[in-house]
């Protein structure tokens, strides 16, 4: 295998170990995160009980977001994107840019309309590194990664 395109999976397997780790970060508490905290301007324990329940439901939603793309992303990555397949190729970055590029805006969005500093550079970063990997690995090119 080239080592442009191993580089390539190196990327995307730590995309995978991250994403798996914000999976259960999200998943596993049963309290808002501080920034959510900041941007609500209360704790768990202040909220209604109403919102406090759709609060951790969509916490749950984005961790199933995250684990779903750590499976893909591992699985696409050790298996058809080593063999070369194009198409796997193009698939693993396009996945992770399209569940980070909203985690991104979203996170901005909570930047600027609230008082609360959100992880918004994990999730620039995540797009940067998918952005770097597809570069490397250069699934439009006939000769595949060098």
């Amino acid at each position: 295998m080239a080592p442009r395109r191993r580089a390539a999976i190196a990327i995307y397997l730590v995309h995978a170990a991250v994403s798996l780790g914000f999976a259960g970060r999200y998943a596993l508490p049963d309290t808002i995160l501080p920034y959510h905290a900041e941007a609500l301007g209360m704790n768990t324990e202040e909220l209604p009980e109403t919102v406090r329940v759709l609060i951790l439901a969509l916490m749950d939603v984005a961790a199933a977001g995250w684990l779903a793309l750590a499976v893909v992303v591992a699985a696409l990555a050790l298996g058809p994107v080593a063999r070369g397949d194009r198409m796997a190729r193009w698939l693993v970055p396009a996945a992770i840019l399209i569940f980070y590029v909203p985690t991104l805006l979203a996170t901005l969005q909570v930047l600027r309309g609230t008082p609360a500093d959100p992880p918004w550079q994990g999730a620039a970063a995540a797009c940067v590194m998918a952005l770097v990997a597809l570069a490397l690995d250069a699934p439009w090119s006939r000769r595949g990664a060098a």
